[in-house]
């Protein structure tokens, strides 16, 4: 029941109307009994500051920031993880005891929660892109303590500059998407993650698309695993083509969950949810829709 004392955290971005994070973090907070309720609030980048400065003063608990907002709110926070400035990008706030912003990046938990089961120690991967995306994923690779990372996308100056803000960790082998050498990649990856948006789902009815086009796809073998960070359409059309190939497929929907399980430990001070709450909450509305 919403009353006069019900706190509330929010989603800023731009756009946040197509976010599922609403409906999976309001059944976490159903779950965990508190007078807390989760919205999400379109942001224009001109009222960013004026934005996060207003809701210090008022019953917010916490934030999620997401695109466009997840680099520019650096300068609005007080506190700074230092994996939120390893990967340049902030996605959770909280307000510390002096009311000031304290950030946080959940993602590269996300991204790693459905890998960590498996045995990928020293295996060779690949990431497809080289957006914002791809360094949660970089840095969950290292993390997982792959041999090898590829990084294949057709933007070669965020792939020099990629290589460049890891290259103190790991050696990343660069390809553009035209490049011969990536077929060989392909056959002999162990796992393969597509962090572009193609074949997201949109208002307009769009061909069935793969990643930089089918033939870019024809030494795929049955032994990789194909996570496409895509979590609607489920199945997208690359895991559709992958698990006709034989191969094991992880949609980005346990990544959502994870990362949102991540963030509400940190706006609750380490309260935890299990992970079926807020999955069943998402598949059950997909369902539905």
């Amino acid at each position: 029941m919403i009353s006069s004392k019900t706190s509330f955290i929010a989603l800023i971005g731009n756009p946040v109307s197509h976010s599922l994070s609403p409906i999976m973090q309001n059944a976490a907070l159903q779950y965990l009994g508190l007078d807390l309720i989760y919205i999400a609030i379109p942001c224009k980048d001109e009222d960013l500051e004026l934005v996060l400065n207003s809701l210090k003063k008022i019953n917010c608990k916490g934030l999620n920031i997401t695109i466009p907002h997840k680099e520019k709110v650096f300068n609005l926070c007080s506190e700074i993880s230092p994996i939120a400035g390893k990967l340049k990008a902030i996605n959770t706030l909280k307000l510390n005891s002096k009311k000031e912003w304290s950030a946080t990046n959940t993602d590269v938990e996300g991204f790693i929660y459905p890998l960590k089961t498996l045995n990928l120690t020293k295996k060779d991967s690949i990431i497809l892109g080289s957006g914002g995306a791809a360094r949660s994923v970089i840095q969950g690779l290292i993390n997982l303590n792959f041999s090898t990372i590829s990084v294949i996308s057709r933007n070669k100056s965020s792939l020099d500059e990629l290589i460049k803000n890891f290259g103190c960790q790991i050696e990343i082998q660069g390809l553009l998407n035209n490049d011969n050498r990536a077929q060989n990649l392909i056959e002999d990856a162990d796992l393969i993650v597509n962090t572009t948006p193609v074949g997201m789902k949109t208002t307009k009815n769009e061909e069935i698309t793969l990643p930089f086009g089918e033939n870019f796809w024809r030494s795929l073998n049955s032994k990789s695993i194909i996570y496409d960070l895509i979590y609607n359409p489920a199945p997208t059309s690359l895991l559709k083509f992958s698990a006709e190939k034989g191969c094991m497929t992880i949609d980005g929907l346990q990544m959502l969950v994870a990362q949102g399980l991540k963030s509400l430990s940190f706006w609750t001070d380490g309260l935890e949810v299990p992970f079926h709450i807020m999955n069943d909450a998402l598949k059950n509305y997909l369902k539905n829709k």
